[in-house]
C-alpha cells in the first residue's frame, strides 16, 4: 500500500514538473523575443551571451542579461534557504514557493498590460530582474524536489541522458517518457510563448502564470492526500 501510494506520489510530482517545464519555456521565449535576447530561465545562455559583449562584440546587449542573472541568482539563494531544513519531496513550504513564483509572473503580467506601449522600454530591466528571480526559485525549489532530469529551467544535461543512454549507445533501459518529455515540452512551451507574443508579452506571462498557479495547487493536493489518515474499516 505505502510503495503504491509512493509510486503515485512520484507519478503526480513528475507532471507537475514537467508542466512547469512547459511554462519555463513560455518565459523564456518570452525574455529572448520580446526583452532584447534574454533568458530568463536558461543560464546558461546569459553566460554565454555576457561572455561575447565582454569580448568586445558590440551588438550583444549586456545590461539584459546581467540583470537576469543577478535576479536567477537571489531567487535560487532564497529557495535553496528557504528549503535547507525541510525534507526532500513536496511539502507545504514547496507549495508557497511556487505560490510566489506564480505571484510574480502574474504581476508582471498586469504590469504590462497597464503600461503603455511606449514605456515598455523603460521597465523591460525591471520585468527581467523579476522573471530571473522568479525563475532562480523555481529551479532551486525544483531541484529541491529532487526529480531526476527534470530541473525544469534547462534540458542540456537531459539531452545528454537521452541519447547517451539510447539503444543505439548500447544501453539498454533509460526513463525515455520524463527526458524525451522535458525536451519537448521546454520546446512546446518556447512555440506557445513566441505565438503569444503575437498579442503582446503579458499572455504569455498570464499562461506561465497559470500553469504554476495549477501546479502548484495540485502539488498541495498531494501534501494533504499523502498526510491524511487511513479510513478505518466500518
Amino acid at each position: 500500500m505505502f510503495r503504491r501510494l509512493r509510486t503515485r506520489t512520484e507519478s503526480a510530482t513528475l507532471a507537475l514538473m514537467l508542466a512547469l517545464t512547459v511554462s519555463t519555456g513560455i518565459i523564456d521565449a518570452v525574455g529572448y523575443l520580446g526583452l532584447d535576447r534574454v533568458f530568463a530561465g536558461n543560464m546558461t545562455g546569459n553566460v554565454v551571451i555576457l561572455g561575447m559583449a565582454f569580448s568586445g562584440a558590440t551588438t550583444i546587449p549586456v545590461a539584459g542579461p546581467t540583470i537576469a542573472l543577478g535576479g536567477f541568482i537571489i531567487g535560487a539563494f532564497i529557495g535553496g534557504r528557504v528549503l535547507r531544513p525541510i525534507k526532500q519531496g513536496w511539502t507545504s513550504r514547496t507549495s508557497w514557493l511556487f505560490s510566489i513564483v506564480s505571484a510574480l509572473l502574474a504581476a508582471l503580467a498586469v504590469l504590462l498590460v497597464t503600461v503603455p506601449e511606449s514605456q515598455l522600454q523603460s521597465i523591460s530591466l525591471l520585468v527581467t530582474g523579476v522573471l530571473g528571480a522568479a525563475m532562480g526559485l523555481q529551479a532551486a525549489t525544483a531541484r529541491h524536489l529532487g526529480v531526476i532530469d527534470i530541473t525544469t529551467v534547462v534540458v542540456t544535461t537531459t539531452i545528454t541522458s537521452f541519447f547517451s543512454d539510447c539503444r543505439l549507445a548500447g544501453s539498454r533501459k533509460q526513463p525515455w517518457f520524463r527526458r524525451g518529455a522535458a525536451i519537448f515540452l521546454i520546446c512546446l512551451g518556447g512555440a506557445v510563448g513566441a505565438l503569444a507574443l503575437l498579442v503582446g508579452l503579458w499572455l504569455g506571462l498570464t499562461i506561465a502564470a497559470a500553469i504554476t498557479l495549477i501546479a502548484t495547487l495540485l502539488g498541495e493536493l498531494i501534501v494533504h492526500i499523502r498526510h491524511a489518515p487511513a479510513r478505518k474499516p466500518v
